[in-house]
């Protein structure tokens, strides 16, 4: 399904002394948060913060948000799930936030009666994305997520199209 506020991150500590915080980046990684003049405290989008700086450091992003100007008020935000708006991004061609995608249904591409079951994770820590599919028989089945396989995404109707390799839901 389509979101207009997607979780970017979360804010896991202080940074320094004037009111910095660090973000750990649920996204493509710190750079990516870069991109964003304003993130938002819900997912609804009712609260929002201008972002003054951002910058990568190690594995987290290191952020300084418009009225967040002692440590007190830094501490204050730990644990705060950051938002971005969907808007603020234009996704290449054959690319999808994770976020999205988890809970679609997938079906055959070449006959969308079948239903292999919903996506219920992605991995993306391998040369290619791995697909967690939880079939109706509450078994889990990998899929590499290569234009080989995924053929189609449609997120608007929670649905995406496969084409599984050989074997894959065959039973045991």
């Amino acid at each position: 399904m389509i979101k207009e506020y997607l979780e970017i991150g979360q804010i896991v500590s202080t940074h320094g002394i004037r009111g910095e915080v660090r973000l750990n980046p649920w996204c493509d990684g710190p750079e990516f948060v870069k991109k964003f003049k304003n993130l938002y405290c819900d997912e609804r989008g009712e609260k929002s913060f201008k972002v003054i700086s951002c910058r990568p450091h190690g594995n987290v992003a290191v952020l300084k948000l418009e009225g967040v100007d002692t440590v007190e008020a830094a501490k204050g935000m730990k644990n705060t799930v950051l938002y971005m708006k969907r808007a603020d991004v234009n996704l290449p061609e054959g690319k999808w936030f994770i976020s999205e995608l988890i809970g679609c249904d997938v079906l055959d591409a070449d006959d969308e009666s079948v239903s292999y079951g919903t996506l219920k994770d992605i991995d993306s820590g391998m040369a290619n994305d791995i697909w967690y599919v939880l079939t109706p028989e509450e078994k889990e089945v990998l899929i590499p997520a290569i234009k080989d396989v995924v053929i189609k995404c449609d997120v608007a109707n929670n649905k995406v199209y496969i084409r599984p390799l050989r074997g894959l839901f065959d039973e045991d």
